[in-house]
């Protein structure tokens, strides 16, 4: 199958460290499938700037072509895209598939079926007031035309469907699977008197790693571990002196770390997903996340894992709650925890992604 896949959420070079890539896996593993796929970037450079991308030339690389526009799609998109693919004509391919805002109103230009892959951003720009004059109605248009819609996580699925009811019967969720050699059951956990407890994200206000710092501050036997960087790092480390900030690591280096805990926790709001949940649980963590948000559906509350409202009371509570727990109820949750991670590894989701839109199209 020849699948065309548009969006600005993909790493043109692999040292990339500001793209995510949970949308190059699924194309990786369509293409291991021995699908063709050609992709396509849409670059609005303002947005490019605010969220510091790595700037690229209009051109094909490694595969990708790369479209810089200032205004958003105010010109012929098809003249356009055949300055990279020769003879480009939208209907040469067997599917169209398209995520983010950028990509779901190029592809909604084309005049051709696709498939609308819905994030987080999506759901902002439909929410937020200041997009009500321009892109929300676009935006509104481009998946009333989408013949169908992949959320990237049940709690965004839930989200859309409780402002656009009408769009349910063409709507399916669309996560992101692991690595399955990154799945490492035979590890012990909770080998010490102190409960290890490791958090991983950039310092950024909807993460709420304040939240788990002062939580923990209160809560005798646990150490607390913090991964990741940004600009308020004295103002976290204030929070809780004990607590051991780490800074950037590597992502070997990250999961070697989760293997090294026993409770891996990041209480986001507005997180799209979340693969760094995925790897905890591979790692063996009892992980908790927030409730309605990101990986929640896949973590379910008590049984694989642990959802919060993201409060310090809530957190105090569930990790008191652990720390009570016995170690046979422990290796319960754990144990549930890898028999759910093996429905998502990166192959079966990517292959799920195909077959549920076949079964809505």
């Amino acid at each position: 199958m020849k699948i065309l896949f548009i969006t600005d959420l993909y790493p043109i070079k692999s040292e990339e460290k500001t793209t995510p890539r949970t949308l190059f896996n699924f194309v990786k593993s369509w293409k291991n499938f021995g699908h063709e796929i050609e992709i396509i970037k849409p670059n609005f450079l303002l947005n490019s700037f605010i969220r510091r991308k790595p700037f690229y030339k209009n051109g094909i690389y490694d595969g990708v072509l790369n479209l810089n526009y200032q205004t958003p799609f105010w010109f012929d998109i098809n003249r356009k895209i055949r300055t990279g693919i020769t003879n480009f004509s939208p209907k040469n391919y067997d599917l169209v598939i398209a995520h983010m805002p950028c990509g779901i109103l190029f592809a909604d230009r084309l005049g051709v079926p696709f498939v609308a892959g819905v994030h987080n951003s999506d759901l902002t720009i439909l929410t937020n007031q200041l997009y009500r004059f321009h892109f929300k109605k676009r935006m509104e248009n481009a998946l009333k035309n989408a013949k169908a819609i992949a959320c990237r996580s049940f709690a965004l699925k839930e989200k859309l469907l409780k402002i656009y009811p009408e769009f349910e019967e063409k709507t399916f969720v669309a996560p992101s699977g692991i690595d399955e050699n990154l799945i490492k059951e035979n590890i012990e956990k909770f080998s010490t008197p102190k409960i290890k407890i490791v958090t991983c994200a950039n310092y950024k206000k909807y993460k709420n790693i304040e939240l788990v710092l002062t939580a923990t501050k209160a809560i005798e036997g646990i150490e607390l571990m913090i991964i990741g960087k940004g600009t308020d790092t004295k103002k976290l480390k204030n929070l809780n002196s004990h607590a051991k900030f780490l800074g950037y690591q590597p992502k070997e280096k990250v999961l070697d770390l989760m293997r090294q805990n026993d409770v891996f926790i990041l209480p986001s709001k507005g997180e799209t997903f979340g693969m760094v949940y995925l790897e905890a649980m591979a790692s063996g963590c009892i992980t908790i996340c927030s409730e309605h948000d990101g990986i929640d559906g896949i973590i379910k509350n008590g049984e694989n894992g642990f959802t919060d409202v993201p409060s310090v009371t809530e957190i105090k509570n569930i990790l008191n709650h652990i720390k009570n727990m016995t170690q046979n109820e422990r290796k319960l949750l754990i144990q549930n925890g890898f028999q759910t991670i093996r429905q998502y590894t990166a192959d079966k989701c990517a292959q799920d992604y195909l077959q549920q839109i076949f079964k809505v199209m």
